[in-house]
């Protein structure tokens, strides 16, 4: 009988190693495989477009998501002043800024109510990697393809959330916010090297 405990012992302890090393080597595949790869596998097939066409990128914490309605309707000045399109106002702490704005930078952007009404809703706290078109004539934007267009984060906000609503959330365990960086930046250094030529 104490033959059969001990081998039961040192079968789950061998098993539990065997599980932990399986992890270990999964997490360094991922850390190791090319950037644009892992792009690819969390922000889908046209992650490169979706790099070009954003006005604005960055991985930042929500800092007010509250649906507060705001107007807004273009005067003969061509400037935004209160009026009639609906939009929502949404206010972010740019953590780790990768085009069009600033780190620490606290961005407020007015969305337009219809489309922030289609979208993975956002909370306040939450981390946040987002993609945004540049600001209409109306001061409106949102994200890039809609929900493609926002990737949720781990709470450090250096990592892709397991979480994640979207179809592909279980290929985005492990994958750091770098190296989704470094891709886009690639991407979209391409693209300006290919408008000079």
């Amino acid at each position: 009988m104490r033959a059969s405990r001990r081998f039961s012992v040192v079968a789950l302890v061998c098993l539990s190693s065997f599980c932990l090393s399986n992890l270990c080597l999964s997490r360094l595949a991922t850390a190791q495989q090319p950037d644009q790869v892992v792009a690819e596998r969390v922000l889908g097939p046209q992650w490169k477009q979706l790099s070009r066409r954003a006005g604005v990128i960055f991985a930042g914490t929500v800092l007010a998501a509250a649906p507060q309605m705001v107007t807004t309707q273009t005067a003969a000045t061509d400037r935004v002043v209160p009026g009639t399109a609906p939009s929502v106002q949404l206010s972010f702490r740019v953590d780790r800024a990768i085009a069009g704005v600033e780190p620490g930078q606290v961005l407020t952007i007015h969305e337009w109510a219809g489309a922030w009404s289609m979208q993975r809703p956002m909370r306040k706290g939450e981390h946040i990697l987002i993609f945004l078109y540049p600001p209409s004539r109306l001061g409106l934007t949102s994200p890039v393809g809609g929900s493609r267009g926002q990737v949720a984060l781990d709470p450090s906000g250096e990592g892709v959330s397991e979480h994640d609503r979207k179809p592909v959330a279980a290929v985005g365990a492990g994958v750091r916010v770098v190296q989704l960086e470094r891709a886009i930046r690639s991407a979209r250094n391409r693209s300006a090297r290919n408008e000079e030529e």
